[in-house]
């Protein structure tokens, strides 16, 4: 990992005021409503797909996401967060240097030992340059803040990387039951409204099926995270289950430009054993079977 000095400190939030509400009651009770409109679903998934718009927008699809984690909201203690660099220009995976997150919910610590198990990955830099600004893993926090007891965050920010690269990263960090993976992203973007239902279904249906090499950037503004987690996620026998899907024109804007959400979640795979050596409790499983031939 290439390191950039700094004390750890707190990022605090960027877009809190703008893409949902800055007062924490406000925030609070609009994220309680949007979950207790969100469908029930069985099963504890073990990744999500989420999108990272206002919530105004993309508010109603991404706590189809979080709802889903009702079952399972007491185990889960480490959440990997990974999404798209928006803002600042960026050579493969950024880590931050900080040690919380803050929302007006209040902070979330990082967990600098999960960021230490992928400290030796050339696609991996210690930076906090392109989280200052980034809405896309900061919009999910509130939601995760309310649905879990309390978890640590490992938050990664993909900017020029490649499919394989963020696969190996997940697959380092994708630990047990006490380790949910979500990935921030929105799907098309400023297409009218008939167009962005085309383009937005073939890229739900390829994800369903496994197909990252079918995603792009004008498929999804997260395809890496998003193809990366499809990788890892096949190898290890997970399917995606849809449990959202439309766009700006559905729920706050106009249908002349619109962009696309959806959420998913990630299940199933195969029994597995941890590997034995000394890599601790980050150590890569292996699979004990071959698998059989995710506004802006």
């Amino acid at each position: 990992m290439r390191t950039a000095s700094a004390i750890p400190g707190v990022r605090p939030a960027a877009v809190a005021g703008s893409f949902y509400p800055g007062d924490p009651g406000r925030l609070r009770a609009e994220v309680g409503d949007l979950l207790a409109g969100a469908p029930e679903h069985s099963g504890a998934p073990k990744a999500l797909v989420a999108p990272h718009a206002g919530y105004v927008y993309s508010g109603p699809v991404a706590a189809t996401a979080f709802a889903a984690l009702r079952a399972q909201a007491e185990s889960i203690e480490r959440v990997v967060l990974i999404g798209p660099a928006h803002y600042v220009r960026l050579c493969g995976i950024a880590a931050p240097t900080v040690g919380a997150f803050e929302t007006p919910l209040g902070r979330v610590p990082v967990d600098r030992e999960a960021l230490a198990a992928i400290a030796d990955l050339p696609c991996v830099s210690e930076t906090d340059a392109p989280h200052g600004p980034e809405h896309a893993l900061e919009v999910e926090l509130p939601f995760l803040q309310l649905v879990l007891a309390a978890f640590t965050l490992v938050p990664l920010v993909v900017g020029d990387a490649t499919p394989k690269q963020v696969a190996e990263v997940l697959a380092r960090l994708w630990g047990g039951p006490e380790t949910l993976l979500v990935v921030s992203s929105d799907l098309s973007h400023y297409h009218p409204y008939d167009e962005a239902q085309r383009l937005d279904g073939e890229t739900a249906a390829a994800i369903e099926r496994g197909d990252w090499a079918a995603l792009s950037p004008a498929r999804a503004c997260g395809f890496l995270p998003v193809a990366g987690l499809l990788l890892e996620a096949g190898r290890r026998g997970l399917t995606a289950c849809r449990l959202a899907l439309c766009n700006s024109g559905d729920t706050a804007g106009d249908r002349d430009r619109v962009v696309g959400y959806g959420a998913w979640a990630f299940s199933g795979g195969f029994v597995t054993r941890k590997a034995t050596g000394d890599a601790g409790r980050f150590s890569i499983d292996t699979i004990e079977q071959p698998p059989r031939s995710i506004i802006d």
